[in-house]
This record gives C-alpha cells, structure tokens and sequence, in this order.
C-alpha cells in the first residue's frame, strides 16, 4: 500500500512531496542542491529496496523458525541468528533512508542528523507495544499458556525503557534546534508550536509523562488491563508525533483530526489485526524445537 502511494505521489495524484512538482524545484534553489538524491525515480528505487528487503527477511526468517521446529539440530536456528544479524545492520541503515525519504522530506528545507534515530525509537516503542498488547490478548484466551507475569512486566519494561529513549532524542533534537536559533532550522519547531499547540503538546504528555507516571511502578507492569490501557494512550501518542512531522509540511496550518484521519488509521489497524491473526491461525503459536524454550517457559524476574 505504501509503495502505491508513493507511486501516486510520482504521478501527481497526491501532493506530499513538493520537491516532485517541477514548477516548485525551477523556483527554488535550496531543492534544486538536494536533486541529485530528492527525485522521483531514485526515491522509488530506495523505497522498492526498502521494502524489498524487510519483506525478504520476513519471509526468510519465518521459514527458518519452520523448518526449526521439525528438524534434528540447531543449523536453523544458527541460519536464522546470521540472518537476523545482517539484517540488523541493513535495517539500521535503511530505516534511517527511510525517515529521511518518507517523513523529513516533506520539509524539503529543513533536516536533523538525529531525525532517523528520532524515528527509529518512535517505532520500537510503537512496536514492543503491539506486541505486549497482543501477547496479553492471546494469553487471555488460552493460546500462550506458558507466558507467565514476569513476560509481560519484561516488555512493559521495554514500553518504559524506549518512551524514555524517544524522550531522550526528541529533547535532544528540540533543545539544540531551538538553543542555536539559526532561521533556517527553528523554523520547524515554530510552525508547530504555533499552529499545532494541542497535537505538539499533547503527544509529549502522552509519550513522556503518561508512560513516566504509570510504568515505573515495577507492580503495575505485571497488571495486565492496566499494560494494555497504558499501549493505547502510547500508540495514540505516537500517532499525533507523526501527525505533528508529516501535516504542517502538506496542509500547513489547517489541520484537523476528522473522518479522513480517523478512517486511515482504523484502515491500517483493521488490516494490522485482519493479517497478523490471519498469519497466527495457521502454524503452532509456541515454536517446539527453540533452543532456548526451556529458559523462556521458567522465566521469571
């Protein structure tokens, strides 16, 4: 889906990308230095390699823990760690592309060394959430009888530990920014701290504070209603965080948060929870031939 929008953008159907308007970049000279990288065709080939490479390690990397399961050995697994290794390192870097191609380019004049960093740990706090909210709907049911209390205190510690990483970077980013005051830079900051008080505000209450207050409390992180309430005010927040970087750079300072916005997220969720449940019906939730399934089954912290 996401390729496909960026093939609209190409195509001028939409207009995120203002740099891909040919009458903007003959006027503007500061997109005109950045050319050889911001243009229509090598932006498709990184996002088709982009995806192209997360979409085989998943698939590699599913296989694998397949084939563990029936097999004699470990030569699977030690497969599956070598490639999870390489593609640490190719994630890295393209996750990093990524946020430089599909969110900061938006400001086609504004950029942050840190902002791939910044984004990456928007995306592991979103993500360990997803997964601890999940991993407690299907313990509910019955399907993960083995995960016990000291599973989910360990990824509501993670909640924690990565909302206070996100609040590292975005601080360092914000405070270097606004402390050097150059026009060109603090520019971005201004614009949402002036037409977006209530979204810019609201998701540093929502990533910071909230998850600061609820989840240092080392008992609250083994209730599980309150791991699940605490996911979704942090995925709400991390929603408006994007909210904030990509809407000034295409509406300006008509935002709104209405049926559109509503409709695209409950799009994406529906689909999230339409293929990943889909997926988990089909194979043995509790991999059998893991090396290390013993030590996780008598986890306890």
């Amino acid at each position: 889906v996401i390729f496909v929008i960026f093939v609209l953008s190409v195509m001028h159907v939409n207009h995120m990308f203002v740099w891909m308007d040919a009458e903007v970049v003959a006027e503007d000279s500061i997109i005109q230095g950045k050319a050889g990288y911001l243009n229509p065709t090598f932006f498709l080939i990184r996002a088709a390699v982009f995806l192209g490479g997360w979409i085989l390690y998943r698939e590699v990397s599913r296989r694998l823990s397949l084939a563990q399961d029936e097999a004699q050995d470990n030569k699977n697994f030690v497969k599956n760690f070598r490639w999870s290794a390489g593609f640490l390192v190719f994630y890295l870097v393209t996750e990093s592309m990524m946020s430089w191609d599909w969110i900061m380019s938006i400001d086609p004049h504004w950029f942050s060394t840190l902002f791939g960093w910044y984004v990456f740990a928007s995306m592991m706090v979103s993500g360990i959430t997803v997964i601890a909210m999940v991993t407690i709907y299907l313990k509910s049911k019955g399907y993960l009888p083995d995960v016990n209390d000291s599973h989910i205190h360990d990824l509501a510690k993670f909640m924690f530990g990565f909302s206070i990483f996100w609040t590292y970077l975005w601080f360092s980013q914000f405070m270097l920014i606004w402390y050097a005051n150059i026009p060109e830079e603090v520019t971005y900051f201004v614009t949402r701290i002036e037409d977006y008080k209530l979204p810019f505000f609201g998701m540093i209450v929502m990533n910071f504070v909230f998850p600061l207050l609820v989840l240092m409390n080392s008992d609250y992180k083994r209730v599980n209603w309150f791991v699940i309430m605490a996911g979704i005010v942090i995925l709400a927040g991390h929603y408006l965080d994007v909210y904030n970087m990509v809407m000034p750079g295409t509406v300006g300072d008509q935002w709104f948060i209405g049926i559109p916005e509503l409709g695209a997220l409950s799009f994406f969720a529906g689909a999230f929870i339409f293929w990943t449940f889909r997926s988990l019906t089909k194979v043995p939730l509790q991999p059998k031939r893991n090396p290390f399934i013993e030590e996780s089954r008598h986890f306890h912290y």
